[in-house]
């Protein structure tokens, strides 16, 4: 007994020394009640914590969450990531809830829990997300649904596709974001949904920009504060709870409201879709059909074709995109670069021409 008493303890100072000791008490602590406690801290936004508490209850939970942490091994994440996918979650769903999973287990190392995160193993595979090309419209399908748009909501596409904002950030502008002399749009707010009721919020990631205004997109948003003049809108800041503010909206509903999301999706975007050609009409009493890659969104997607084919770099769409990373802008839009071939050939061609003006290329160079 003082022999294993002694082993034990060497091996508790070398842990203890190696940061690589947990303590018994701890060890025996569940996934599932590690978990719970860290999406209340770990999340920064309400919606964020009810995604996550709720991929963690349908996917996590019914397979790992009644194991204590101490006992996690690699093969425990790879079975549950293949039970996973049998029960069809598969895709980018998939690699959102095995990244809440993987960090909910880093935070538990960090705790003291257990002494390494198993889904660092070279063994356990993240699941596979086939990427799609992104695809932009063209200025004529842009402008044959800007056509079909409610004139109330028309300026939208223009903002969307002429300044590239997201459809929140069009939802929430205000009056003084939009700097008509300077011709800039300041990119501060959006209106978004906070379990379920609207809010005032910083753009996605809390990344504040500039975007520049073009001349026809500032002229369509005079013409649209004409038509339709701007209301002072009262709503809450970042959560439901939060403090009220007022902004003067440049887009609201007919009665005066802020617009909906989901009513102007459905009274407004799809049937422009529907009219322009992107989705089908509609059987009578029938719904529109589900247009996921042609939201709002493709508006962006457009306006970046659009300055990369211009020659636009890619640090600086980054920037008017509101994306934190340029590595993911260039990532998403790399494809719709133009080909360098041509650049090429005219470089070497003209540093030719500068040494033998009369050359005819590199073999009467030779």
């Amino acid at each position: 007994q003082r022999r294993l008493a002694e082993q034990w303890l060497a091996q508790t100072r070398a842990d203890m020394e190696r940061g690589q000791y947990v303590d018994p008490t701890a060890a025996r602590t569940t996934f599932r009640q590690y978990a719970e406690k860290w999406v209340a801290t770990a999340a920064n936004d309400p919606n964020t914590e009810a995604s996550m508490s709720s991929q963690l209850r349908l996917h996590a939970f019914p397979y790992i969450g009644s194991r204590p942490l101490a006992s996690f091994q690699p093969e425990h994440i790879r079975e549950w990531l293949r039970q996973m996918g049998e029960s069809g979650v598969r895709g980018p769903y998939a690699r959102v809830i095995y990244s809440n999973v993987r960090a909910v287990l880093s935070a538990a190392v960090d705790d003291g829990y257990l002494s390494r995160n198993p889904c660092a193993a070279r063994t356990v595979k993240a699941p596979v997300v086939d990427r799609k090309r992104v695809v932009p419209w063209s200025p004529e399908r842009t402008f044959a649904v800007r056509a079909a748009m409610p004139e109330r909501y028309r300026a939208m596409v223009d903002i969307g596709a002429g300044c590239g904002l997201r459809q929140g950030e069009i939802l929430g502008i205000a009056v003084d974001s939009v700097d008509f002399e300077s011709e800039t749009v300041h990119v501060v707010q959006q209106l978004k949904l906070s379990r379920s009721r609207p809010v005032f919020a910083p753009p996605k990631g809390g990344k504040l920009r500039d975007t520049p205004l073009p001349g026809p997109v500032a002229d369509a948003l005079r013409d649209h504060m004409k038509r339709f003049p701007p209301v002072d809108i009262t709503l809450p800041w970042k959560t439901a709870d939060g403090p009220l503010v007022t902004r003067r909206l440049v887009f609201t509903a007919p009665l005066g409201g802020h617009v909906w999301r989901t009513s102007l999706n459905e009274e407004a975007w799809k049937p422009a879709l529907a009219a322009a050609g992107v989705i089908p009409i509609p059987e009578p009493g029938e719904s529109y059909a589900a247009a996921r890659e042609h939201g709002m969104h493709a508006l962006r997607h457009f306006y970046a074709s659009v300055l990369l084919d211009a020659g636009e770099n890619i640090k600086a769409l980054a920037e008017y995109l509101g994306h934190s990373d340029p590595g993911l802008t260039l990532k998403v839009y790399a494809h719709l670069m133009p080909a360098s071939q041509g650049r090429t050939r005219r470089a070497v061609a003209a540093v030719y021409d500068k040494i033998i003006p009369d050359s005819d290329g590199p073999q009467t160079a030779q």
